[in-house]
C-alpha cells in the first residue's frame, strides 16, 4: 500500500467496515422477511435454498476472489465484489418466483465471496501486527451490530414497506463504500501480467457446489441424487488437484496448506464454523421446546455468542502483543469445550441464564481464535499471498457450517428416531412445541426433544474438543517469532 493509503486508514477502514455490514446483515434481515417473501412467491420447497445458495457461491467464490485479489490488486476486486453483490441485490428486490430468487442469492453470495477475504486482506495490508488485532476487534463488532439491529429492521420493512427494501437498503450502503475505496485507497501499479487459472476456477467452483448441495439437504436427499454429487463431487476435485499442479498461477497453492501453522488454524476455523452452526441451530430450539422460554428470551441467550464473540476479539486485540498468540489460541480452544459442555449439562428444569453463558463462553472462545488465527495466518506469508492465505481461513470457517449443518442436523434426526418415546413425536406437533401454539406441556415429546438436543450438544463438545488439539499442532516458534515482531 502507498503512503497515501497509509495516511487515510481510518477511511478506509470505514469503508472495510461499510462494506462487511451490507454482508453480515444481509443473513438476520433476511430471514426476518423470509414468511413474507414466500407468501408473496410461493415456492415454499424453495425456502432453506434462499439461503444455501447464497452460502454455496459465497464458500466457493471467496477462495477464487481471493488469488485475483493477489493477482490483480485489492481495489479492482472489491470494488467487482461490491457491484456484484448490488446487482444481486436489486435483482432480488424485483425476483417473481422463489426459483428467480434462489439465482439472484447466488449473485449475492458470488460478491460476498469477493467482499469478505478482500476487506480482511486489506486491513492486513494496512496495519502492522501489532495494530491489527485492534482493528479486526473493530470488524468483530459488526457482526455482533448487525445481529441485533439485522431482525428489528427487517421487521421494520416487512410492516412499513415491501419486503424488497430487505435488498434495495444495500445500495446506499453499497455506493458509499465503493465511493470510499475508490477515493482513498492507493495500490501500487502491477507490471506483470498475471494469468488466469480459469479451469482451475470452474472445477473448484463445481467440486464445491456439488459437495455443499449434498450437504446443504443430505436427510432429504434421495441415495441416487446423493450418489451422483459424491461423484462429482471426487470427479471434479480429482481433475482441479490435477489442474492446480500444472498451472502456472493456480487458485489453491497446496503448499500455502502444506505450513503446519495455516493448515491448523484453518482446522480451527473448520471447527468454529461447525460449532457455531450447531449453537444457532439448536440452542433456541432448546430453550422453547425444552425450557418453555419466548422467542425473546431464546434469541437474547443466542445473542451472547455475539456479545462474545467482539469481546474475545477485542481482548485478543489488546493482549497478543504483551502474552503472545500461542496463548491466546490455547485459551480460545479450550473456552469453546467449555461452552459446549455448559449446554451439555442444560436439563428441563435449567435457567436460561445458563445456556446464555454457555453461548457467551463459546463466544468468546471464537473471537480469541479467529482474530489470532487471522493475525497468524497474514503474518507468515508474503503479501502477495495474503489474499489467498486470508481466504482460505474465510473458506475453511463457511465450510465448517456446512458441514455442521449436516452433521448436527443429522444427530438431531437420529435422536428423534432413536428416543423411547420417539413414536409419540411428529413434525407438526414439534413446530406446535416450538411456536407454543399450545398451552398444555406433553412431557413425552418434550422429553424426546430434550433427548434429542442433549445428544446433538454432547456431538458438539465432542467437536468443540478438536479445537484443543488444533491450537496445541501450532508451532510455538512461529507464534513466538510474530510476538517479536516490532511495531512499525
Amino acid at each position: 500500500m502507498s503512503d497515501r493509503s497509509s495516511s487515510l486508514r481510518p477511511l478506509i477502514v470505514a469503508s472495510v467496515m461499510m462494506s462487511m455490514f451490507m454482508v453480515a446483515m444481509e443473513a438476520t434481515i433476511v430471514s426476518t422477511a423470509m414468511p413474507q417473501i414466500v407468501a408473496h412467491l410461493g415456492g415454499l420447497r424453495l425456502y432453506s435454498w434462499v439461503f444455501s445458495s447464497f452460502l454455496l457461491t459465497q464458500t466457493a467464490a471467496t477462495v477464487i476472489f481471493g488469488k485475483l485479489a493477489d493477482l490483480y490488486g485489492r481495489k479492482p476486486i472489491m470494488l467487482t465484489g461490491i457491484g456484484v453483490f448490488l446487482v444481486g441485490s436489486i435483482f432480488a428486490g424485483f425476483a417473481w418466483s422463489m426459483a428467480s430468487m434462489v439465482l439472484f442469492r447466488l449473485i449475492q453470495g458470488v460478491g460476498a465471496g469477493a467482499i469478505m477475504p478482500v476487506a480482511l486482506t486489506i486491513i492486513g495490508d494496512l496495519y502492522p501486527t501489532r495494530e491489527r488485532g485492534k482493528v479486526q476487534g473493530y470488524l468483530a463488532s459488526v457482526w455482533a451490530f448487525s445481529a441485533v439491529v439485522g431482525p428489528m429492521i427487517g421487521a421494520f420493512i416487512v410492516t412499513k414497506l415491501s419486503w424488497a427494501w430487505i435488498f434495495w437498503i444495500n445500495l446506499p450502503i453499497g455506493l458509499a463504500a465503493a465511493c470510499g475505496f475508490a477515493l482513498f485507497l492507493r495500490e501500487k501499479t502491477r507490471q506483470q501480467r498475471p494469468s488466469i487459472d480459469f479451469a482451475g476456477a470452474g472445477l473448484f467452483t463445481c467440486a464445491i457446489a456439488a459437495l455443499m448441495g449434498a450437504l446443504t439437504d443430505i436427510s432429504g436427499t434421495d441415495r441416487t441424487t446423493l450418489a451422483i454429487l459424491a461423484a462429482v463431487t471426487c470427479l471434479c476435485l480429482a481433475l482441479f488437484v490435477r489442474q492446480e499442479r500444472r498451472a502456472q498461477d493456480p487458485i489453491i497453492s497446496f503448499d500455502l496448506w502444506k505450513r503446519r501453522a495455516i493448515a491448523a488454524a484453518n482446522g480451527a476455523g473448520v471447527v468454529i464454523g461447525m460449532v457455531l452452526m450447531g449453537l444457532t441451530s439448536f440452542l433456541p430450539m432448546y430453550v422453547q421446546g425444552v425450557l418453555h422460554r419466548s422467542p425473546i428470551v431464546a434469541g437474547l441467550a443466542l445473542t451472547m455468542v455475539m456479545v462474545g464473540w467482539p469481546c474475545g476479539a477485542t481482548f485478543t486485540a489488546r493482549a497478543f502483543p504483551r502474552f503472545g498468540l500461542r496463548p491466546i489460541l490455547l485459551a480460545g480452544g479450550l473456552l469453546l469445550p467449555i461452552g459446549a459442555g455448559v449446554l451439555v449439562f442444560l436439563t428441563p428444569d435449567s435457567s436460561p441464564v445458563i445456556a446464555g453463558i454457555g453461548s457467551l463462553l463459546m463466544g468468546l472462545g471464537m473471537g480469541l481464535v479467529s482474530v489470532s488465527s487471522l493475525v497468524l495466518i497474514q503474518e507468515i506469508v508474503e503479501q502477495s499471498e495474503r489474499g489467498s492465505a486470508t481466504a482460505s481461513n474465510l473458506f475453511a470457517r463457511n465450510l465448517g457450517s456446512t458441514l455442521g449443518a449436516a452433521a448436527f442436523g443429522g444427530v438431531l434426526n437420529y435422536g428423534l428416531s432413536h428416543s423411547a418415546n420417539a413414536g409419540s413425536a411428529n413434525s407438526d406437533q414439534l413446530r406446535d412445541l416450538l411456536q407454543a401454539q399450545t398451552t398444555q406441556v406433553n412431557t413425552a415429546l418434550q422429553t424426546t426433544l430434550q433427548h434429542s438436543l442433549h445428544v446433538t450438544f454432547c456431538a458438539m463438545f465432542v467437536i468443540a474438543l478438536v479445537s484443543i488439539v488444533l491450537t496445541l499442532l501450532v508451532p510455538a516458534a512461529v507464534t513466538r517469532r510474530i510476538g517479536e515482531v516490532p511495531a512499525e
